[in-house]
């Protein structure tokens, strides 16, 4: 059985979903189902707008999507509230009959895993690396806080869901004659992204390794992603790429190039502040400022990010 998180103390509490849907106060409403595009052959994904979470988006603010097999479909991401997660339920059964048999969460963010609850009736896997559990449970409570009150009545019956599975290295799927690699990697955006690539297609689904549009947040280490963007752009069996943030769907590799550029400006800037003899609390104004009219909420993410990379670059 799947299971909510239990905040506050890194463990894990299981929670029959029959309450969960008790508590869910749209649970009678007509769901609208995300509007997705095929951007490969079998292969949806909702663009999300470049928005926090709040009443009116009602969470659905990640790039989120499915992959129908010949016998299973297999869900990636599932947006910042149940709501959002059932929206996006909705969306595979306007496309396929097919069982969901497996939830895939490429990160611990709030947007990408706080609607898993809505395919509880499915009985998926749940997917996800091996390090998300604990940094999942760390945040769970800060998540689901911010949550009600940023998106409201809508963010009822919403619950942080306990992985079934988890990948440590590389793993593999199988949708019925449709085979899915799932992968993890070095600390980048945060310690535990995960990617799946759909070997039928070319298609590679990064998460949130890969921002456009919506500046990065860095949530892990900027010379860690780095390293992670140049173990990517090496590979030659991928045609195109699914983004966390940003377009349904780019060009491979060229679409990795504003995201490196952006995170290459911040670790120059704030190296040169050190250089300079520079403090920790000037970085927000001078680390990456020059990148502010190429990204959207840059205000809201730019601050942080120069201070992450700051700090982490007075250890090298």
């Amino acid at each position: 059985m799947l299971g909510a998180v239990a905040a506050g103390a890194a463990a894990f509490a299981l929670r029959p979903f029959v309450a969960v849907a008790a508590e869910d106060a749209v649970a009678g409403d007509a769901i609208a189902p995300l509007p997705v595009q095929e951007v490969a052959p079998g292969l949806f994904v909702y663009q999300a707008p470049y928005e926090l979470a709040d009443a009116r988006n009602e969470g659905a603010v990640a790039n989120v999507g499915f992959i129908i097999g010949r016998e299973a479909v297999a869900v990636f991401d599932t947006g910042n509230s149940r709501l959002a997660g059932r929206r996006l339920r909705a969306a595979v059964r306007d496309k396929t009959p097919l069982p969901i048999r497996f939830v895939i969460f490429t990160h611990m963010h709030p947007d990408h895993v706080l609607g898993a609850a809505a395919f509880a009736e499915d009985k998926p896997e749940i997917v996800a690396s091996t390090k998300l559990p604990r940094a999942l449970a760390a945040r769970a409570e800060t998540y689901l806080e911010a949550g009600a009150r940023a998106i409201g009545p809508a963010f009822g019956g919403t619950v942080a869901v306990e992985p079934t599975r988890v990948v440590d290295g590389s793993d593999a799927i199988d949708l019925g004659g449709r085979r899915l690699t799932l992968t993890t990697y070095p600390t980048a955006h945060t310690d535990n992204d995960l990617s799946l690539f759909d070997t039928e297609t070319g298609t590679l689904v990064l998460g949130d390794l890969l921002f456009l549009g919506h500046v990065p947040s860095i949530d892990g280490s900027t010379l860690g992603w780095l390293a992670v963007l140049d173990t990517i752009a090496a590979r030659t069996d991928v045609r195109r790429v699914v983004p966390g943030h940003g377009p349904a769907v780019v060009d491979f590799p060229a679409g990795l190039g504003p995201e490196r550029t952006y995170l290459e400006r911040l670790v120059a800037d704030d190296r040169a502040l050190l250089k300079a003899g520079g403090d920790i609390a000037e970085a927000p104004e001078r680390a990456g400022v020059s990148e502010r009219g190429k990204w959207a909420l840059f205000d809201e993410f730019n601050p942080r990010n120069a201070i992450t990379t700051f700090h982490e670059l007075e250890w090298e």
